[in-house]
């Protein structure tokens, strides 16, 4: 059995890697050739030979060594492996299972964001710390139960809001079951409040769509008096029917007036980082009716980044709100057109009106793939018939605003047949 004095005075021999000083029942003193002294304790389980570290000397005495030893002969004569314990116990105590709910959310959220858009991570985040962090964020995730979340949430319910509440849940949901797997609770109490939340009662964009209102809406932004690049926005945001987003944040340096095309980047478009990243340009056709009020525009703003530049700024883009007030200016109210109802009108009118396919309509609205391989397989763009498609819109929106006069309505809607109209 080794003594204090000759665990100090071990050493090892020169041209050796290492020496060993042997104690007793499997313990011994390790001693590198650089000078630097651990203790191992050897032992067998399922017929095989581990080793067991114990520490270094002198940081780890002779006496708490051999106490170390005693403490995993015990865990070895119960049937449990030494070495397999302390490796759960190391990735156990990686996380603080009294970690509160906002350390927690906000760890998950450092996780996660490098995956979500800027916007939506921002988002989240600014959400859970007004509405989740001052009356559950400083409580460990096991402490919270369904009864306390629930409550937290009628909170915002009772604001009068219906669809944040929801979205509030399924955040704590993920916070939740992240905290599951990181061991700082058992379970989430997210999961036992479906049904529990009020329901949102969705309601579809207000949009025209009957062909006479159509016409009325035409001639209004064609005789629009307010600033000539707001009124080229709400004829653009007819003809071009992209989100509204797209349309005010549209560069000059996306568009080709010689080829036609409006090359929206991957990085702006509706999508999941990923598909940012990876994703292709939305390719939007341009009619000529578009290119001539594109050439309209550049005397006024060509000599900067945006199309449709902010009147406060130059280097932003024009406000959400812009075309939004430009058309209660022309009388429709929020009830009965918004900006992203161009996007329906569009939708609606041409399956109806023009017989356009489906398919060709969603590839230029930038509508995912349905089904979960359709993104994966399904890569048709329908450029050429997309072409045919903005064209025949654009005509025929011009004809349902030339049909007649202001003022008058007549019984049947003045509007070419479908036989006169170019199918895409």
């Amino acid at each position: 059995m080794l003594t204090d004095k000759q665990c100090k005075n071990a050493f090892c021999p020169e041209g050796k890697a290492r020496a060993r000083a042997t104690d007793s029942g499997g313990l011994y003193l390790e001693v590198a050739g650089a000078g630097s002294k651990r203790w191992f304790w050897k032992y067998y389980f399922d017929g095989k030979e581990k080793r067991l570290s114990l520490g270094c000397y002198p940081e780890v005495s002779l006496k708490d060594a051999r106490a170390a030893r005693d403490d995993a002969r015990k865990q070895h004569q119960s049937g449990i492996d030494p070495v397999l314990a302390r490796q759960v116990d190391r990735l156990s105590s990686r996380f603080d299972a009294n970690a509160s709910f906002e350390v927690t959310a906000r760890e998950f959220h450092a996780t996660k964001k490098v995956g979500w858009s800027d916007h939506y991570a921002k988002r989240w985040m600014e959400r859970l710390e007004k509405d989740i962090f001052p009356w559950l964020g400083k409580l460990p995730l096991s402490q919270i139960g369904a009864p306390m979340l629930l409550q937290t949430l009628r909170r915002v319910e009772a604001r009068g809001t219906r669809e944040l509440p929801h979205s509030l849940l399924e955040a704590c949901g993920q916070v939740f079951r992240y905290g599951v797997a990181t061991g700082r609770c058992e379970r989430s109490p997210a999961s036992d409040l479906r049904g529990a939340l009020k329901p949102v009662l969705t309601r579809h964009v207000s949009a025209i769509v009957e062909p006479d209102q159509v016409g009325d809406l035409m001639r209004a932004i064609d005789g629009y008096h307010g600033h000539p690049v707001t009124r080229a926005a709400l004829l653009l945001s007819a003809l071009l029917f992209q989100r509204p987003g797209n349309i005010r944040q549209m560069e000059w340096a996306e568009l080709d007036l010689e080829a036609r095309m409006w090359a929206i980047p991957s990085a702006k478009m509706k999508r999941t980082m990923r598909e940012k990243i990876n994703g292709r340009p939305h390719l939007v056709p341009l009619a000529t009716q578009a290119v001539d009020a594109l050439k309209d525009l550049m005397p006024l703003t060509g000599r900067g980044r945006y199309v449709f530049p902010s009147l406060i700024s130059a280097k932003r883009p024009m406000s959400e709100n812009t075309v939004r007030v430009a058309l209660r200016r022309l009388g429709f109210d929020n009830e009965t057109m918004t900006p992203h109802g161009f996007r329906a009108m569009a939708r609606t009118v041409m399956v109806e009106r023009l017989n356009v396919a489906p398919d060709v309509i969603e590839a230029q609205l930038a509508h995912g793939k349905s089904g979960p391989l359709g993104a994966a397989y399904d890569r048709a763009e329908f450029i050429e018939q997309r072409r045919d498609m903005m064209s025949a819109w654009a005509d025929y929106l011009d004809s349902l605003k030339n049909c007649r006069t202001p003022g008058q309505r007549p019984a049947v809607p003045c509007e070419p047949t479908r036989e006169s109209t170019t199918e895409a």
